[in-house]
C-alpha cells in the first residue's frame, strides 16, 4: 500500500529529492524526473497546508513517494496532514522515545492512538470510497522521525525502538549548530557522530535516513547503508543552474 514504507524495511535504498520551492508546479516536474521519494517541507519552506494539498495532489500521478515534513510534533497538525492524504510524514526535533511514542499514538485511530476520525472528509479514504480505510490506515502510514541535536543522538537507541517509528531521518546542519560547527556539518566530529549512529541503526535493523547534497558524502552515506537519502533540492538546483549559466554567458562577454 505504500511502496516507500515497504522498500525501506525491506532496506531498499530509496532516492529522494527536497522539495522547498513551495510550488505544485515545480513539485510535478520533480515528480516525473525518477526519483524514489520527494520530501514536501513544510518546516522551512513556505507552505501551509493547502499549498501541501496541492503538492500532494499535482505528484499523485507519477511513481513517486511524496513525504511531508510538517513543522512541529503536534498531534493536531498530525491529523490534518494525514485526512488530505501525506501517508509519509517526516517529523523534526525529536529527542526521546517518550516523544516518539506521541507522535506514532497520534497517527493511529482509537484504540491504539489518538487521531480523530474524520475518514467521511479526509482525502485519505478518498472521502470513504476506500472500503475498510480506517482499520488499514496503519498499515500504510510511514512515519520518520527527525534527529537532529546531541541529547537526541544519546536517545537514539530507545527511540528507534519505538513501535510504529518505521525510519530514523539525521539531520546533519542542525546536529552540526548543536555541537558548536554552525554552517560546518562536515567537520570531522560532526561526520563521525553521523557515522556512529549509522552503525547503531544497522545493527538494530532500524531504516536511516539522511539529505546530503554533496555527491561523495551521499554515495559515502549510501555505502555504509542508509535506507533513504535526499540528494539536493529544488531550490539548490534552480539556484546553482542559474548562477552556473549566467557566469558562462557573462565570461563569454568577458566579465568576470
Amino acid at each position: 500500500m505504500n511502496p516507500f514504507k515497504a522498500a525501506i524495511g525491506a532496506r531498499r535504498a530509496q532516492i529522494g529529492l527536497w522539495q522547498a520551492l513551495a510550488s505544485p508546479y515545480t513539485a510535478e516536474i520533480c515528480a516525473g524526473s525518477g526519483f524514489d521519494w520527494l520530501l514536501i517541507d513544510a518546516e522551512h519552506a513556505p507552505n501551509d497546508i493547502p499549498l501541501v494539498l496541492a503538492q500532494l495532489q499535482a505528484t499523485a500521478a507519477y511513481p513517486v513517494e511524496p513525504m511531508v515534513r510538517i513543522p512541529s510534533a503536534d498531534a493536531v497538525l498530525i491529523k490534518q496532514y494525514l485526512d488530505i492524504g501525506a501517508r509519509s510524514l517526516m517529523v523534526p526535533m525529536v529527542e526521546t522515545a517518550e516523544m516518539a511514542t506521541g507522535i506514532v499514538r497520534a497517527t493511529r485511530y482509537p484504540p491504539h492512538g489518538i487521531r480523530g476520525v474524520g475518514s467521511a472528509i479526509g482525502r485519505a479514504s478518498r472521502w470513504n470510497r476506500r472500503a475498510g480505510y480506517l482499520q488499514k490506515a496503519s498499515e500504510e502510514i510511514c512515519v520518520v522521525v527527525q534527529l537532529e541535536t546531541v541529547a537526541a543522538i544519546k536517545n537514539l537507541h530507545a527511540i528507534a525502538q519505538v513501535e510504529g517509528v518505521d525510519g530514523i531521518f539525521l539531520g546533519p546542519s542542525d546536529l552540526a549548530a548543536d555541537m558548536g560547527y554552525l554552517g560546518n556539518a562536515q567537520h570531522c566530529d560532526v561526520q563521525m557522530l553521523i557515522e556512529n549512529a549509522l552503525a547503531e541503526l544497522n545493527k538494530l535493523g532500524v531504516p536511516a535516513g539522511i539529505l546530503m547534497a554533496d555527491e561523495a558524502l551521499a554515495k559515502r552515506y549510501l555505502e555504509l547503508g542508509v535506507s533513504f537519502i535526499a540528494v539536493g533540492t529544488d531550490i539548490s538546483l534552480l539556484a546553482r543552474g542559474a548562477e552556473q549559466l549566467c557566469a558562462r554567458f557573462r565570461s563569454m562577454n568577458g566579465e568576470s
